[in-house]
């Protein structure tokens, strides 16, 4: 009997910088595709959706955030790296309390011991770019 599958809970910020949008770039080897996805993540047990955002931007950029306010939920059903994959998706905006981070192109940031970079991409870059913005309900509350 394999792995059961579970849906997952996360929390993603949007962070914004005028239209642009602080995303991570990556690459699906099996669709032979890239994606950008907000920050974010898991939710914790006794965690709510809200502290996940905070606590995830703060793990991840060593950064905190304010004005934390909930854009919506989306449910986002896909398969990634041939495997597939259900999550339940609470969106919020949010913003820099450091101004100076909207000043640099990309930001370092860490997820376990994986390092990667966040980079400000424009709407027509998340639409028409060979990173387009996942989930694709997330357009919806943009």
């Amino acid at each position: 009997m394999g792995k059961k599958q579970r849906i997952r809970a996360l929390s993603l910020c949007l962070l914004r910088r005028g239209q642009e949008i602080l995303v991570h770039e990556a690459y699906d080897s099996a669709k032979q595709q890239g994606f950008a996805r907000p920050l974010g993540g898991g939710i914790d047990f006794g965690e709510t959706s809200a502290e996940a955002a905070i606590r995830e931007i703060k793990e991840e950029l060593g950064a905190n955030i304010t004005d934390v306010t909930l854009l919506g939920t989306v449910e986002n059903i896909f398969v990634y790296e041939g495997e597939p994959g259900h999550e339940i998706v609470f969106v919020y905006d949010g913003r820099f309390v450091d101004q100076s981070l909207y000043e640099t192109e990309q930001l370092t940031a860490v997820e376990g011991k994986r390092q990667f970079t966040a980079v400000w991409r424009s709407p027509e870059a998340l639409l028409s770019g060979p990173h387009p913005l996942v989930p694709r309900e997330l357009w919806n509350l943009i």
